[in-house]
């Protein structure tokens, strides 16, 4: 919890509560029900919540703005995203009924009214569109960008950064980047500029825009 507050300093009473009670949710979730690696839970504060955070310092969306995480799993980046925009509501989808059972149970746990998790794959999300879609290391940029670009409305429901995609990611990405077609409107941030911490290298957020 420490590593959070190192870089942020302006939680209310109740966010700090919330992110307080997760580290003993998850532990006791994941002895159940493997949502987070073995070697990670001991390091959920940085290596899941502060990393799922990077998107929120480069986009503050508005109150009243719709986000969907895909394939959430046990619920990055979206909880932790749900506790920094409370008035921002989010769907989170899992093709993994158990993942989505843990998101509903650490949700209501902690009071989370922005909250909705279902167990669909995100493509087959019918009737509805969004602001934004995150994601944290869940499939190619290209299919990423299949799935939800239908779901997507124009807009700009942030001062930084117009509708879009948001996703976590690591490693080499200039081959995935060129074959899904994208690479003239994407941008791309170095995590470990966003938060100086050595885990952070080689991760990067990548943003496509919603034309």
């Amino acid at each position: 919890m420490d590593i959070i507050l190192k870089y942020f300093a302006d939680f209310n009473d109740t966010q700090l509560q919330q992110l307080q009670q997760l580290e003993e949710l998850y532990k006791h979730w994941n002895e159940q029900i493997n949502v987070i690696s073995r070697k990670d839970i001991d390091s959920l504060y940085e290596r899941h919540v502060l990393h799922s955070l990077s998107i929120a310092v480069l986009c503050n969306f508005e109150p009243g703005t719709q986000v969907v995480d895909i394939g959430t799993g046990g619920g990055f980046p979206g909880i932790p995203l749900a506790i920094f925009f409370p008035e921002v509501n989010f769907l989170l989808t899992d093709s993994i009924g158990k993942k989505i059972k843990v998101v509903n149970e650490v949700a209501n746990a902690i009071g989370l009214k922005n909250v909705t998790a279902v167990h669909s794959r995100v493509e087959d999300i019918k009737g509805r569109t969004f602001d934004y879609a995150v994601s944290r290391a869940v499939a190619p940029l290209g299919d990423l960008w299949r799935w939800v670009n239908p779901l997507l409305r124009p807009g700009q429901m942030s001062e930084e950064l117009p509708n879009g995609l948001i996703c976590l990611k690591g490693g080499d990405l200039d081959k995935e980047i060129t074959e899904s077609g994208l690479k003239e409107i994407v941008q791309a941030w170095e995590v470990d500029n966003i938060f100086d911490e050595e885990s952070f290298r080689e991760k990067y957020v990548i943003y496509v825009p919603k034309k």
